[in-house]
Parts: C-alpha cells; sequence; structure tokens
C-alpha cells in the first residue's frame, strides 16, 4: 500500500495554512472504540483527509498545440525593457526550455523556472492559451488557489472548474482590468458577497491591472475570504462554516472539483495599449500554481492515498469507491449517503442503520458484522432503537419513530418490587397491592396511616366486626367500650372481638396463651382446651 498523501500545504508553507491542517485537526477521526449494551464496537464519526498542495500531483496539459514557446527557438523582451530583447526560449535546450510541468515543480535554491508561451508576433489574432489541471479525483479546496506569473499577470483571464473529469465546465471567477469591457460585469470584491449570494461567480479587477511585473505577481482565487465570512476574518469559528456547510444548498459543491482551467485570454500589456513595432514582449509566464485541498471522500475517510498514479480514499463506515461514493460489499447500496459535519464536533457518519428516528449515530461490530444503532434518545435502546430502556414502557397509540414511544413505568417506590415493568406497562407489586402502578390496594387491604404501603385489614366495620360494640380503628384494631377486653386473632381468617369474660381475662394472664374467639382455646405446649365463650 503507498503512504498517506502527505500534509504538504503543512510542509511547504507555500500559503499561509488553515487550522485544518493541524495533526490534531476536527474530522481526522473515523471510528473509536466505545462500549454499549451491546457490547464493544465501533462508533463512527465524520471524517476527511487532511489537506495537500495539490500540484505536487496534478496533470498539466496546455493548448492549443504549439502554444508553449521554444519550438522553434525564438527571442522575447520584458515589459520592464522592451528593446532589450536578447533573451532565448528554446525547448532544445534544458536551461532555455520552458515546459508546462515547470508550473508544478518545486523550486529550490532560489532559481526560479516557468512555462512560457510564444510571443504575440500574431497581433491582432488574439493570443490564446488553455491549462488544463487534472486530479481524476474530486477534490475540495480549503486555501486561496495561487497562480504566480513572471513578466506580467494577464489583462484577463478565466477561471473555471469542471466536476465531472473534463467533461464540462463552469466559470470559476473572471479576471480583467476591465470586467465591463472584457465580460460585462461589474467589477466586485469577494470582501462585498454576503453570506447570501456567497458562490456568485464574480469578475474582480484586483489582480488584472498593471502596477508591474515584479511587484505583484499572483492572481488569487479567494477561499479563505469566502470561508471568511462564516467563520470570520481569522476563521476562529469553524464550527459556524461546517454548519453551513450541511445547511446551505449548494456550498459544499462550490468548492469541489475534479479539474480546474486556466483561459489566458489577453497577456499583460504594462498599462499602455498593444504597440505593435514590438510584439515580443507579449506573452504569457507562470511559474508556479498552488491548490491547497484535500481528497474528497464524502466524509467516509481520514486518508487519500496515490496508487497507481491515481488519487484514492481509504475508505471507511463500509463504503467504498474512490471517492466513497458507495456501499461497500455486502451492504444494501441504496442505503449509501455522505457523512455530515452535524451534529458538532464529531458530526455523522451516516452509515446504514436503522434507528427509527432516535438516533443518528451507530456502531460497527466487528467480530459478528453488525452495525447497531449507538446513543438511542427517547429512552429507546437496541440494536435499532426498537425497545425501549428498563424503567420505560412501550406507548403503543403513537408510531415506533415518535419521540414519545416510550412512557416512564412510574412504579409506587413503596408499594411495587422493582422500578421496572413489563412490555404493557405493568409493575410488580407487593401483597396487597394492584393497579398498573401498584398505587391501589386490593380487596382486604388498605393504605398505612403513613401511606407507604398497602396492609391487610385486621378489622372493618361490614365483614370483619368487632362486635359488642367495638368499632374498627384504621382496619387495624378494635376499640372497645368499657367493661370489654379485645382479643386479637390469632390464626387465619378470625377477626378481633370486644369481650367480657373472667374465663378469658384469666387466661390472657398465662404465658404462651392464644385465644380464638368464637372457636377454640389453645394453649401451647398444652393440649387444646375448646371453650365456648
Amino acid at each position: 500500500m503507498f503512504p498517506p498523501l502527505p500534509c504538504l500545504l503543512c510542509l511547504t508553507l507555500l500559503l499561509p495554512s488553515l487550522g485544518w491542517c493541524q495533526t490534531g485537526g476536527q474530522f481526522n477521526v473515523c471510528r473509536s472504540l466505545r462500549v454499549s449494551e451491546a457490547g464493544p464496537g465501533w462508533e463512527l464519526y465524520a471524517c476527511q483527509p487532511p489537506p495537500a498542495n495539490m500540484k505536487e500531483v496534478m496533470q498539466i496539459k496546455v493548448d492549443p498545440p504549439g502554444i508553449t514557446c521554444g519550438n522553434p527557438p525564438e527571442r522575447f523582451c520584458t515589459l520592464e525593457n522592451p528593446y532589450l530583447c536578447s533573451d532565448e526560449c528554446d525547448a532544445s535546450s534544458p536551461d532555455l526550455s520552458h515546459p508546462p510541468q515547470l508550473m508544478g515543480d518545486r523550486e529550490r535554491g532560489g532559481l526560479i523556472t516557468y512555462w512560457q508561451t510564444v510571443t504575440w508576433s500574431r497581433f491582432p489574432e488574439p493570443l490564446l492559451a488553455n491549462i488544463t489541471l487534472s486530479w481524476n479525483k474530486s477534490l475540495e479546496v480549503v486555501d486561496d488557489i495561487a497562480i504566480t506569473f513572471e513578466y506580467g499577470r494577464p489583462t484577463s483571464m478565466v477561471l473555471e472548474k469542471s466536476l465531472d473529469k473534463g467533461v464540462t465546465w463552469q466559470p470559476y471567477q473572471y479576471y480583467a482590468d476591465d470586467c465591463l469591457e472584457a465580460f460585462g460585469m461589474s467589477p466586485k470584491r469577494v470582501s462585498e458577497l454576503a453570506p447570501s449570494n456567497l458562490t456568485r461567480v464574480i469578475c474582480t479587477e484586483q489582480y488584472s491591472r498593471w502596477v508591474g511585473a515584479k511587484e505583484e505577481k499572483m492572481v488569487v482565487f479567494e477561499v479563505r475570504a469566502r470561508f471568511g465570512v462564516f467563520a470570520g476574518p481569522k476563521l476562529i469559528n469553524m464550527d459556524a462554516l461546517y454548519t453551513r456547510m450541511e445547511t446551505m444548498k449548494g456550498l459544499r459543491d462550490f468548492f469541489t472539483f475534479t479539474n480546474l482551467r486556466l483561459r489566458l485570454l489577453r497577456p499583460a500589456l504594462g498599462g499602455t495599449y498593444v504597440q505593435r513595432d514590438n510584439l515580443l514582449k507579449y506573452f504569457y509566464a507562470i511559474s508556479n500554481i498552488d491548490v491547497p485541498a484535500r481528497c474528497k471522500c464524502n466524509l467516509h475517510a481520514s486518508q487519500c492515498v496515490l496508487r497507481d498514479a491515481t488519487l484514492q480514499c481509504e475508505c471507511d463506515h463500509n463504503t467504498s469507491g474512490q471517492d466513497c461514493q458507495r456501499c461497500g460489499p455486502g451492504f444494501n447500496p441504496r442505503s449509501w449517503k455522505p457523512a455530515s459535519y452535524l451534529p458538532l464536533p464529531t458530526g455523522t457518519a451516516n452509515t446504514y442503520c436503522e434507528c427509527n428516528g432516535h438516533s443518528n449515530r451507530c456502531s460497527y461490530i466487528d467480530f459478528i458484522n453488525v452495525i447497531t444503532c449507538v446513543s438511542c434518545k427517547h429512552n429507546t435502546r437496541g440494536q435499532n432503537c426498537q425497545y425501549c430502556r428498563l424503567g420505560y414502557y412501550r406507548n403503543t397509540s403513537v408510531e415506533l419513530d415518535d419521540e414519545e414511544v416510550c412512557v416512564e413505568c412510574d412504579c409506587d417506590p413503596e408499594s411495587s418490587l422493582s422500578p421496572h415493568c413489563s412490555d404493557s406497562g405493568l409493575c410488580q407489586c407487593k401483597p396487597g397491592s394492584s393497579g398498573r402502578r401498584c398505587d391501589t390496594c386490593s380487596p382486604g387491604y388498605n393504605w398505612r396511616k403513613d401511606g407507604a404501603s398497602c396492609i391487610e385489614n385486621i378489622c372493618d366495620d361490614e365483614r370483619l366486626i368487632c362486635q359488642n360494640g367495638g368499632t374498627c380503628d384504621d382496619f387495624q384494631q378494635c376499640l372497645c367500650p368499657d367493661n370489654f377486653t379485645v382479643f386479637q386473632a390469632g390464626g387465619p381468617g378470625l377477626n378481633p372481638v370486644c369481650g367480657s369474660f373472667p374465663a378469658c381475662h384469666s387466661l390472657l394472664s398465662l404465658p404462651d396463651v392464644q385465644l380464638y374467639p368464637l372457636s377454640y382455646l389453645s394453649i401451647k405446649g398444652t393440649k387444646s382446651l375448646k371453650i365456648n365463650l
């Protein structure tokens, strides 16, 4: 396997680098091991590769044929020394040739190398040149695209992009010293754009006016300033930008391309009109093109590798394809969709897992080859968030994806055996308690005075009568009139009564005696004596 494409932008510092290129940057991890109710598994996150200067891997094509100088050899001058035409371009000489690949090479030791066109010797026929940059892969630009021109910036040019590997093209930005004359457009700067029209294609005069060939060499497609509309001038509030990337239609596509094309329409003129007597000073020369971008992997990969001269995402989340644009083998192809930056800070992998609307995050359990929902909300649980958590039961009056699908058991803490309930919501009651919540007493039971639980009735005024004018107090004891004594029942099914029997009074003073009114008297350790009271 080829090593991951390095973060060249961070290493070379050819352009001001974004915070995204930091080692611990956001969305650089695709998964993390977590333990859930289903056991250990991978929690999946949105992820993306680090940025790099894509000039290192771009393919360059110039047209029309013969536009590059040197075949045949020719002399040229500069705008600052227009009559000193001693410089020569010769394709057969390594020291005098200026081939297209010099636009993307690494310049070392202060030696500037550049591509150069033929001079405008055929004026008034336009001097037109196209430079096509190809990667055969979807990329996302992350910082300013910068083109360095030697000997003067063009008077007019167009930067175009393709999303389909060069089949169709669309303008990215127009550049001219007079936008109205060149393209019929009013000039505009990126700093004048608002959030609502950030993706507008503009014409700028900022990079085409003549100020001297040595003073100003750069032509820039401003990405950082566009990001700054949402993230602030110093790109501190990246969360705001990531949120807009998800919620603003067309924003992510605006920064996406597979190819770029420079259409050079009119060379630098030195701030004057074309001087027909010296056309050798009019030509294009480009020494460098910086394209800070990252592989577009639909947020399903954290690495992008160069394999067989082709950029390829190292796909995660059970996805596959050069851009991780489809499901991997064995997974439902219709279930694919790109991951999302939201919710921050980890985003959502958006792998196929049906969570019934109660989670948007999944975990892949390798050893059983199962994708399960994690972080189920609304008191749900299970592989698809299809069950209720302990302490909750299914509300059958609503659909499974309803936020109120699980209702709290709310079992009475004093009269139930557990805070959990059955699937139908029935709590497990202590003896004497009943009802769904165990909050009522069964027949023959009543609440204790402190309301703690249900206790069996010892007496009442209807069935378990105290007799002889006695009254039942709180279902637990007989209150007898004077000269009557309570005989507390001690056998199953027997009730206390109020009586006035001497035999009973004398027996009550004996140890180990239990009286069973209206039935029998038992002295423990002796034979039972049956008496009629």
